[in-house]
Parts: C-alpha cells; sequence; structure tokens
C-alpha cells in the first residue's frame, strides 16, 4: 500500500513504516543462514568455504551497484511527496531502465571473470571449481536480484515496506524448500544451493512485477510515458554515487579489521564471528529507523515540509533511545546463551570473549543509532556526500584505534573498542551537517522548483538557497 508520509504523525508513520523492513531484514538474515546450513551440514566443509570464498567479491560488487540505486529512492520520494505525478512517473521509469541495463553488465563481467577474481583471491584448487560455479550461476541470475531490489526500493519510496516483506517472506521459504531438494534429494551440491538462490530471486521479482502492474495503478505506464530522463538520471547518479562509495569502503574496512583478528588466532576469530552475527542482529532495528526517516524525510522535503521533518527526527531519535536501551538490557543479561547459538558450552575461552565484546559495543549503541537517524534525514534530502565522509571518518578512525590499541594492555580487546570510537567520531560529521541546515538546500525537487520560478514568490518557509 502506497503511503503519503507528508500527513500524519511522524512517529506512527515511521514505527509503521520500520516493522516490516526489520522483519524483511530478519529473513534476509534466514535466508543465508540456510544457505550456510545446508551447505555445510550435507555437503561438507569444503563447499561451505567455495560458497564462503565467492562472498566477498559477491558483496562488494554487488554493494556497490545497489549503492547507486540509492540515489533512485531519494528522487523518486521527493517527486512523491511534491505530488508531482509526471517527474514522479519519468523517475521511476529512469531507474528501472538504469537498473536493468546495469544488472545485464554486471551479469555478462561477472560471468566471464568469476575464476580470474577467485585466482586474484588465492582460492585453492581443491574449492576453485565449486566457488566458480557458484559465482557464474549467481551471476548469470543476478538480473533477478536487481529486479526485486529496484521495484521494492521504488514502493518503499512511495510508503509501502509491506508488500516488498510479503514477497520477500515467499523467497525465503522457496529458497528453503529448494535448498533442500537440490543439494539433499537430487545430489547438486554447490550449483544446487546457487540455482536455488536464482530462482527464489526471481519468483520475488516476478511476484513485485505482477503485484505493481494489478494492484498500483499510479506505477502502470503506458508506452508513451516510459522515458529514460537524462537529467533525473544525472541527479540520481550525482546522489548514489557516494552512497555506492559508501557501501564500498565498509566491504574494504571491514577486511582489514578481519586481517587483525585473524592475527589473534582461532580463538578470537570465533568470538568475533559470533559475536559479529548477534551484533548485526541487534543493530538491525537501529538501521531500519535510518531507512525509514530517510524515506520520510525525502517525501517531506519534496513537499516543503521541513517542520514536519524536525518532528520526524526527534520522534525517531525517541524510539533509538528506547529501543537500544532494551537491546543493551538484553545483550547484558543474555550474552552467553547468544553466544552459545554458535559455538558448544566446552568453546569456554570463545565464549568469554564474544560476550566481552557485546558487552563493550552494546554500551554505544545508543550513538549508532543516532549517527543512523541523522544520515538517514541527510541521504534522503539529497545530502549524500556527508554520510560518505561519515563512512570514511568512521573507517579510519576504527582501523586506526584498532591497531593502536590491540598493542597496549586491552590486546584483542582493542577491537572492540575501537567500534564505539569509531561511531564516536563520525556520529559529528551528520550532527554538524544536521544543526546547520546546509542540508535543506540538496533538495532535488524544491532546489529545480526554485530555478524555474521568480524569486519575488518564493515562499518564506522554502529553504535557504544563498
Amino acid at each position: 500500500m502506497i503511503r503519503d508520509m507528508t500527513q500524519g504523525s511522524p512517529a506512527k508513520l515511521i514505527w509503521t513504516f520500520t516493522i516490516p523492513m526489520f522483519i524483511g531484514n530478519i529473513f534476509q538474515q534466514l535466508y543465508n543462514m540456510v544457505d550456510a546450513i545446508v551447505v555445510g551440514r550435507f555437503i561438507g566443509p569444503q563447499a561451505l568455504a567455495a560458497v564462503g570464498t565467492s562472498f566477498p567479491v559477491i558483496f562488494l560488487l554487488v554493494a556497490v551497484v545497489l549503492g547507486l540505486s540509492m540515489g533512485s529512492g531519494v528522487v523518486i520520494s521527493q517527486y512523491f511527496g511534491a505530488k508531482d505525478e509526471e517527474k514522479t512517473r519519468r523517475a521511476i521509469s529512469t531507474a528501472l531502465t538504469f537498473q536493468i541495463v546495469l544488472a545485464l553488465v554486471m551479469s555478462v563481467v561477472g560471468v566471464v571473470l568469476s575464476r580470474p577474481l577467485l585466482l586474484l583471491l588465492g582460492t585453492p584448487e581443491a574449492i576453485l571449481g565449486d566457488a566458480t560455479s557458484y559465482m557464474q550461476i549467481f551471476f548469470g541470475g543476478v538480473v533477478f536480484m536487481f529486479a526485486y531490489n529496484a521495484l521494492a526500493g521504488i514502493l518503499r519510496s512511495l510508503g509501502d515496506s509491506k508488500t516488498p516483506l510479503y514477497f520477500l517472506i515467499v523467497s525465503t521459504l522457496v529458497n528453503v524448500v529448494l535448498n533442500i531438494y537440490f543439494v539433499v534429494v537430487l545430489k547438486w551440491g554447490v550449483p544446487g544451493v546457487a540455482w536455488a538462490t536464482v530462482i527464489s530471486q526471481g519468483v520475488s521479482s516476478l511476484l513485485s512485477l505482477l503485484y505493481i502492474y494489478y494492484k498500483v495503478p499510479y506505477l502502470k505506464f503506458l508506452a508513451k510515458q516510459w522515458v529514460f530522463d537524462r537529467a533525473i538520471f544525472a541527479t540520481m547518479v550525482k546522489i548514489g554515487i557516494p552512497s555506492s562509495i559508501q557501501q564500498g569502503i565498509a566491504s574494504v574496512g571491514m577486511m582489514f579489521v578481519q586481517a587483525l583478528v585473524n592475527s589473534f588466532g582461532p580463538t578470537t576469530m570465533a568470538a568475533f564471528a559470533a559475536a559479529g552475527r548477534m551484533d548485526s542482529f541487534a543493530m538491525m532495528p537501529i538501521m531500519n529507523l535510518g531507512m525509514a526517516v530517510a524515506t520520510y524525510t525525502g517525501q517531506n522535503i519534496g513537499a516543503g515540509r521541513f517542520d514536519r521533518i524536525s518532528q520526524g527526527v526527534r520522534a525517531t531519535l525517541a524510539m533509538v533511545i528506547v529501543s537500544t536501551v532494551l537491546i543493551t538490557l538484553l545483550v547484558l543479561t543474555a550474552g552467553p546463551y547468544l553466544i552459545q547459538i554458535f559455538v558448544t558450552d566446552a568453546e569456554v575461552e570463545v565464549i568469554a570473549q564474544g560476550v566481552d565484546y557485546l558487552r563493550t559495543v552494546s554500551l554505544f549503541y545508543v550513538i549508532f543509532g543516532v549517527l543512523m537517524v541523522l544520515n538517514g534525514v541527510l541521504r534522503g534530502a539529497g545530502d549524500a556526500l556527508i554520510p560518505l565522509f561519515t563512512s570514511l571518518a568512521s573507517l579510519v578512525v576504527r582501523v586506526g584505534a584498532a591497531y593502536w590499541l590491540t598493542t597496549t594492555a586491552l590486546g584483542y580487546r582493542g577491537i572492540w573498542w575501537s567500534i564505539p570510537i569509531g561511531w564516536s567520531v563520525a556520529m559529528l560529521v551528520p550532527t554538524l551537517r544536521y544543526l546547520s541546515g546546509a542540508w535543506k538546500a540538496k533538495s532535488v525537487v524544491r532546489r529545480q522548483m526554485f530555478a524555474t520560478v521568480p524569486a519575488v514568490v518564493v515562499p518564506e518557509t522554502g529553504p535557504d538557497l544563498d
């Protein structure tokens, strides 16, 4: 259901928009976990290694390209908020055309370069065949993943976060069934897992397309309405490139941190992996609130309702504080049980280190929450360079702090402490930007509107463009 977020209670709108995304992320995590469980338990550790080896390459390429799609969502939400139906349609058709072409290019490049990239990573010969098969099948069907994400992103930009969730749940269930059937029954091995992923993504993209065609008249296009607007595309790219670079930076940063973790041996590696999984789950509600406030900001900035944006920020920050306090209390009290989901009771030192990680980091979730909310506001406003600078600041500080603190008496615990240190420094960037009000001048729709209207009729409530 399309939702106009320029009217109604900001807190209710943001909260009801966040919940479906949060549930969707849980299913996405289950999606990935099922792949790992089926491969590890029914094929063997080498097969699990083959799939795991492929992940960094897939994650880096896909994350960078999906970062570009974030620019599409900002533009669409602002035109929708401005009630400019023609520009909204042009933005949607431009975004879809861009995503389809990009997916086809990535599919060809991914299939051709899969083996060379794996060799570049030093993939052992014993798993090279399986890893190559997995990557080639994945990239061969990557157009389905892009189609779903593009269509789901458009629906979210229009205020509908529930429908993409329903299709993701269906896709997850299909993936589980096909994984078991292809791997356990048909004995297809690693290629079976890849085919299950591609087919399930195809199902979700098809369902999204059918829903939009039959249930969302707003998104029905006549042939003459399907255009590629170069000006709108340029704006999308301008906003999306910083997000794309941001995704790439995050990937590279994690590689540096992982290398440091590995230097402390298998126990710390296991503790970091287990605690990191739980940490990701704990931060999902916070990240979803940031995504929700981005859509809310985009629509309201398009409508020129800057007063509602400040109301939404206050409401979202209140939700962040409440949720982070509850999550922190859960982590502090149930830490050992959370780590034991991944290891047996006998792994005493792994559990101890993992619990120490969670208890250290969870105390600062509220800082991470403020960071996500303010970055969401700036991204929704089209001020995409600031979140990029934020990621750079967080990366440099976190990596630098980790490598320095581990040389002190803290040892491996310096890695844990580097995380909140990075958040704290990075939070200063969007905070100062938001308080300055300069982000209001980055509005895509309002800026274009003002460019075509004589200065004497610009409403006083509009953003200061001087």
